[in-house]
C-alpha cells in the first residue's frame, strides 16, 4: 500500500475548511462490479485518496466495495458522489442521497454535488444539500456544471456558497469567466474530462511533452494544477492511473501555461449546461 504522502498529501482548503486532494480518480463510464473495483483499488495502491463517482454513473456499489477492500483507512479517503437530474427537488434529493450513501456503504460522504443545473429544480436541490451538511451527513457540498449565473442564484437564495464547482475544463475549454467568478467567491474549480476524452493530439501539447520529457496527459494535468484546478482523470488501466499521477515533479513555465491557455476554442466534448435536455 502506497502511503498518502508526497504528491498525494495536501490539497486546496475549501471554503468550509475541509481539504480536498489535487488529484482524484474519475469513474464515469466505468462498469459497476470488477472493473470499477479494480480501478479504485489501483488508484488507492498508487496513492490516490480522492474518488469521484455519481448516482448517474451507476457504479456506486462497486466504488463502495473497493473502499471497504482497498486497505486505506476511511478517514484518509475523499469520496465524492452526485445527485442525478431525475432526483432533483428538495425531498427527492434527500431520498436520493440516502440511496447513494447506502450504495457506497458510508456514514458520511466527503463531497456531494448537484450534477447539473436542472431548471426549476436546482435551487430546491441546493437547499437540500445545505440541510444534509447541517445534519453532518456530508462534509462539503457543491455543484457540477454550474455557470456563474446558476451559482449566483443558489448563493442569493441560501447565503451558502458551494465549496466546489466541477466542470468540463481543458485546453480547448478554459472557462476563464467561470474561473474568475469562482476565485472571487472562494469556490474550488474541479476539472472533469481534463484529458479531453482522449483528444490530446495537439501539436503544442506534443511539443511540450517532448521538451519536459513527460506525456501529453501529464502536461495537461500539470497545467490544471498550476491554475489551482483540482483534476480527476478517468482510467480503468492500472498503468495509466500511475502515469496520470506523474505531474507533481515538474513545473511549466508561465509562457507555456499561457500558450496552452491560448489553445482555447470554447469547445465542449460534453453537454452545454445552458443548452442541455435534462
Amino acid at each position: 500500500m502506497t502511503e498518502a504522502n508526497g504528491p498525494f498529501s495536501g490539497g486546496p482548503t475549501l471554503n468550509d475548511g475541509a481539504t480536498m486532494p489535487w488529484l482524484g480518480l474519475g469513474v464515469w463510464q466505468t462498469k459497476n462490479g470488477e472493473e470499477v473495483i479494480q480501478a479504485v483499488k489501483s488508484a488507492v495502491e498508487t496513492g490516490y485518496r480522492s474518488i469521484d463517482t455519481a448516482a448517474g454513473y451507476k457504479n456506486e456499489e462497486g466504488v463502495g466495495q473497493a473502499i471497504r477492500e482497498c486497505g486505506a483507512d476511511r478517514d484518509e479517503l475523499f469520496i465524492t458522489t452526485k445527485l442525478w437530474n431525475g432526483d432533483q427537488g428538495y425531498e427527492s434529493t434527500l431520498k436520493a442521497f440516502e440511496v447513494s450513501r447506502k450504495k457506497l456503504g458510508l456514514d458520511v460522504v466527503d463531497l456531494y454535488l448537484i450534477h447539473w443545473p436542472v431548471a426549476g429544480k436546482y435551487r430546491d436541490s441546493w437547499k437540500a444539500l445545505v440541510h444534509l451538511q447541517k445534519e453532518g451527513l456530508v462534509k462539503s457540498i457543491g455543484v457540477s456544471n454550474f455557470q456563474p449565473h446558476h451559482l449566483q442564484d443558489i448563493i442569493d437564495d441560501t447565503g451558502v456558497v458551494p465549496a466546489v464547482d466541477q466542470v468540463e475544463f481543458h485546453p480547448l475549454l478554459t472557462q476563464r469567466e467561470l474561473l474568475k467568478y469562482a476565485k472571487s467567491h472562494d469556490i474550488q474549480v474541479e476539472a472533469w474530462s481534463p484529458l479531453m476524452q482522449g483528444n490530446l493530439d495537439l501539436p503544442l501539447l506534443k511539443e511540450l511533452a517532448g521538451r519536459y520529457n513527460k506525456t501529453v496527459a501529464q502536461i495537461v494535468l500539470r497545467w490544471d494544477l498550476q491554475q489551482g484546478v483540482v483534476t480527476i482523470p478517468k482510467s480503468v488501466h492500472a498503468e495509466r492511473i500511475v502515469e496520470n499521477a506523474g505531474f507533481f515533479d515538474f513545473t511549466l513555465s508561465d509562457e507555456d501555461v499561457k500558450a496552452i491557455e491560448d489553445l482555447n476554442q470554447n469547445h465542449r466534448f460534453g453537454p452545454d449546461p445552458d443548452n442541455f435536455n435534462f
